[in-house]
């Protein structure tokens, strides 16, 4: 079985992953679950993650955890034996995506986290999600606990992420891509481009559904993961 390591995503602890981690339990070996809180840089959170991971392991991100997971696949491809993207990014920074994270840091730092915390829910879940107040209290409850520095950290980290299509190219191991069909922030045409990219992966869109897909649909995400970590595997991705 797989050793499974999950990166979350902006102002996502644990809790983005819960659903997954209590019922994959069965087909893996090991389920962490890294703090990509404390560094500035893309390169410095996978680091990070290396450092603590096994010697070899299933990795799976979401959001800023895909595009830890794309550095990851740079740094130590042969570490990893399957690889998960969900609701990511491949692609480097636009320029007015570098001007509005200097402006959410100013905001930040002058106080206005918890306004951008409210402002962020409707960019990051689907509309009928609104009013599941079980889910949305998670997902303030995530900001809340990530707060404004880790923020700013990681909104100056995901600014220094790199395109990442040529290096899946070269990524033969099993590949889910998944998204939420509504994902305003990480598309779904985002996902079949690398589906394009990538000689091994299968293809995900789940209806109904916004950016956070493992917490708005976990059963559906759970089930994907299962089917994805059961495929059988021949060691390094390369």
């Amino acid at each position: 079985m797989e050793n499974l390591v999950l990166l979350t995503g902006t102002l996502c602890d644990e809790r983005l992953f819960a659903h997954q981690k209590e019922h994959l339990t069965d087909v893996t070996a090991s389920i962490t679950i890294p703090d990509l809180t404390h560094q500035e840089t893309i390169t410095d959170l996978a680091e990070s993650v290396l450092q603590e991971a096994p010697e070899q392991f299933a990795l799976a991100g979401l959001s800023l955890g895909g595009i830890v997971a794309m550095e990851i696949i740079r740094i130590a491809p042969e570490r990893i034996t399957k690889l998960a993207l969900l609701d990511s990014n491949p692609y480097a920074p636009t320029v007015d995506q570098l001007d509005s994270w200097k402006k959410l840091i100013q905001r930040v730092e002058d106080g206005e986290f918890q306004e951008i915390v409210q402002s962020l829910l409707p960019k990051l879940i689907h509309p009928t999600a609104l009013t599941d107040r079980d889910l949305t209290n998670t997902i303030i409850q995530m900001a809340e606990n990530i707060g404004p520095q880790a923020y700013i950290r990681q909104l100056k980290a995901v600014g220094t992420r790199t395109d990442a299509r040529e290096r899946l190219k070269r990524v033969s191991c099993p590949t889910l891509l998944l998204v939420g069909k509504e994902d305003g922030v990480c598309p779904p045409n985002f996902h079949q481009d690398m589906h394009h990219l990538l000689p091994n992966s299968s293809f995900i869109t789940i209806k109904n559904c916004g950016h956070l897909s493992s917490l708005e649909a976990p059963e559906e995400v759970t089930r994907a993961m299962r089917e994805w970590l059961i495929q059988e595997s021949k060691g390094g991705m390369m």
